[in-house]
């Protein structure tokens, strides 16, 4: 017999939401950032590269997938699972624009700021936002692996009677 734990709907639904931003800034941010000076190259807004596509639009449409999966998720099986794509997305954020060159030639462009800015635009559009996804997805998870007391409800229906006791309304017993 299987042991079915729902998840209460307050319990990841914050997290999950801030996966979903998240995800949704990763992928749209390489193509408006440009509006606001805050682009890799091509600076151009809606300029479509294989870069952009494999380096932030798959791994931001995956955070948020992931993000949308912990928040409607109804047992914690799905909420995990949710959360286990949201992280694997981040660690693509982070680690996909270093490996990016060397697995297929795809590079997202070179920063167009200045050195302070540059290191923001690496930070905003990679490193930083991966290791912040991660660190959602990871409090999702940490979240969804401990059933806390006030998950557990008692099941509906009489208290079962342990074996030697009498039971508490008994006729028998009166007068």
């Amino acid at each position: 017999m299987g042991v079915r734990l729902p998840i209460p709907s307050r319990r990841s639904a914050l997290t999950g939401v801030l996966l979903i931003l998240l995800g949704a800034w990763g992928a749209v941010v390489p193509f408006v950032g440009s509006y606001f000076q805050y682009a890799y190259t091509p600076d151009s807004a809606w300029s479509y590269t294989s870069g952009r596509l494999w380096l932030s639009v798959v791994p931001g449409a995956a955070a948020l997938i992931g993000g949308l999966v912990v928040v409607l998720a109804s047992n914690r099986a799905v909420g995990v699972a949710g959360a286990f794509l949201a992280g694997i997305s981040g660690a693509w954020f982070a680690i996909g624009r270093v490996a990016g060159p060397a697995w297929a030639s795809l590079t997202p462009g070179a920063p167009v700021g200045d050195t302070g800015m540059r290191a923001l635009e690496e930070i905003g559009f990679f490193t930083g936002l991966g290791l912040v996804i991660v660190f959602v997805a990871m409090v999702v998870l940490g979240r969804l692996s401990v059933v806390g007391v006030s998950d557990m409800k008692a099941p509906a229906g009489p208290k079962p009677e342990t074996a030697g006791e009498e039971p508490a309304n008994s006729d028998a017993t009166a007068g």
